[in-house]
């Protein structure tokens, strides 16, 4: 298998998800250890995946033609292929930059930088289709309210993407609000009610419980996370993948930031005429209210 033809391992894990109901049980072990440790694949023996998913090795085997290999060779591939390309633990990452702070080549760190944004916003675009963008943005418009939640650096994630939406609507809301928690904001929500979820590993517990109660209630939920096998993504009805690897210590949030803005623009074009007006008053009234430094012609 040429590198050209190594398919992405967030296309594998996709498959294993999509694949699960049909995986003997024993199966669904190998299955869950790797979509909760794909790292561990480019590095791991079929033997030492089986003992850690405490499974035999002819199950992981079969678990890998499942996925539609020959065989685990074919399968572990592409994860070698993604350790070649630099995804390693967030310490690890840590101990580099700051072996890079000490040599003063901060050169190769903006490189780095630059190319791992890039190429995480183009892996992420890459896997959504836009039938996929276009269906979420329908289920926004048609709600009687969006909840938008993430916790800690998502939080200001979240908030954003309410922010630019309520210049031209207003069923918007970023939570948890301040004194209050996820769970206690969706309270009073239902069918009639679109829950946006967003979370990178480890995943928060707050979110994946306020994920549960919203499906039990009805709410439809739009999952935004790093992995196909992520508590949040498994259990959306929307779901979007964001490549999240950096050479920072932490996930990268612009390809959360860059689905955001993108999936707002499909809310938009999804809209009827009276958002354009909205925004067009909503502006106005900030620039009568001289809230602009105004600049000469």
């Amino acid at each position: 298998m040429n590198e050209t033809d190594i398919p992405r391992t967030e296309a594998i894990l996709d498959r294993l998800s999509q694949e699960w109901d049909a995986l003997t049980p024993e199966a669904q072990k190998a299955a869950r250890y790797v979509l909760e440790n794909p790292a561990e694949v480019g590095v791991s023996t079929v033997r030492e995946i089986a003992e850690a998913a405490n499974v035999k090795p002819n199950t992981v085997v079969r678990m890998a033609r499942q996925a539609g290999f020959e065989g685990y060779e074919d399968f572990r591939a592409p994860f070698r292929e993604a350790i070649r390309r630099g995804a390693v633990p967030l310490e690890d990452r840590a101990r580099w930059l700051q072996d890079i702070a000490k040599t003063g080549d901060l050169g190769g760190l903006y490189a780095d930088m630059v190319g791992a944004a890039i190429r995480n916003i183009e892996e992420t675009f890459a896997s959504i289709p836009v039938q996929a963008l276009q269906d979420a943005a329908q289920a926004i418009w048609r709600s009687r309210q969006v909840f938008t939640l993430g916790v800690g650096v998502n939080n200001a994630n979240a908030r954003n993407f309410t922010y630019l939406a309520s210049t031209g609507m207003v069923q918007f809301h970023a939570i948890p609000r301040p004194g209050s928690t996820p769970v206690d904001d969706l309270a009073w929500a239902d069918e009639r009610d679109v829950l946006i979820a967003i979370t990178q590993h480890p995943y928060r517990r707050e979110v994946v419980e306020a994920v549960r109660i919203a499906r039990e209630q009805g709410v439809t939920v739009i999952g935004i996370s790093d992995s196909p096998a992520s508590p949040v993504i498994r259990a959306a009805q929307h779901r979007f993948v964001t490549a999240v690897d950096t050479p920072q210590f932490f996930p990268s949030s612009v390809p959360t930031i860059a689905l955001l803005e993108t999936l707002l623009s499909f809310v938009i074009a999804s809209a009827s005429d009276e958002i354009v007006a909205r925004v067009e008053t909503f502006h106005r009234r900030r620039h009568q209210l001289g809230m602009y430094e105004e600049t000469p012609e």
